[in-house]
């Protein structure tokens, strides 16, 4: 079956366009454009562990985390997060899920993996976009993964409002308690991957890694997009 060419022809009745530079995607191409994908800064390895250190080695809940990119302020990357979350592009969500199981699979495989669990929004929230964004990026990599992904075994139970004028310790303050588990939720001896589209301060993925912990979790891991200051 010739597949780019079928995807021609329905791309000349419904055109794809790049997610960052809405410039119309070819045959071969992707959700996002070449262009677009080449000038996303990678996350480098020293800031990895400067991130660890800061963010999660002192508080004994978090085992280890990783981000692919580095979340830069009206750059392509923020383009297409933007694209997923408020454009209900979850082709999107999917796709960058599948480019971190690509890039990150040799890391995450030796964290021995048993559910992918996508960090919940509050209802209400949930309920005025229509979904959840991380949810998409989980299913993409739970599935580069084979892992399998679990959507409701953590619920937001407190309405948060945007904290990007916040410092680390507000934040923290802020989204303390703003997770519960579901009932009777047994997950003894289980290692559990968090994931999220943009890590900033850490406290939301800390908060959800509190729970998951007293849920009986063996060990909690993290993994994002995108890391920002």
């Amino acid at each position: 079956m010739n597949y780019p060419a079928i995807t021609s022809f329905f791309d000349f009745l419904l055109p794809r366009f790049c997610a960052s530079c809405s410039q119309k995607l070819l045959a071969d191409e992707i959700v996002v454009c070449p262009g677009c994908l080449s000038k996303i800064k990678f996350a480098e390895d020293e800031r990895i562990k400067s991130e660890f250190a800061r963010k999660f080695s002192s508080g004994n809940i978090i085992s280890d985390f990783i981000s692919l990119y580095v979340f830069e302020k009206d750059k392509e990357l923020q383009h297409i997060i933007h694209s997923l979350k408020y454009n209900k592009r979850f082709t999107t969500g999917k796709f960058l899920g599948r480019i971190l199981a690509e890039n990150l699979k040799q890391k995450i495989a030796g964290w021995k993996i048993d559910y992918i669990i996508p960090v919940p929004l509050h209802h209400l929230k949930k309920a005025e976009r229509g979904y959840n964004q991380s949810f998409y990026i989980a299913k993409g990599l739970g599935k580069g993964l084979n892992i399998p992904v679990a959507d409701g075994f953590i619920k937001r139970k407190k309405f948060t409002e945007s904290q990007t004028t916040m410092n680390l310790k507000e934040r923290q303050e802020y989204i303390e308690g703003a997770f519960k588990a579901k009932r009777n939720l047994n997950l003894k001896e289980k290692n559990i991957l968090l994931v999220d589209d943009v890590i900033t301060t850490g406290s939301t993925v800390l908060e959800c890694g509190k729970v998951l912990l007293k849920a009986g979790a063996n060990k909690i891991y993290a993994v994002s997009v995108a890391i920002a200051d």
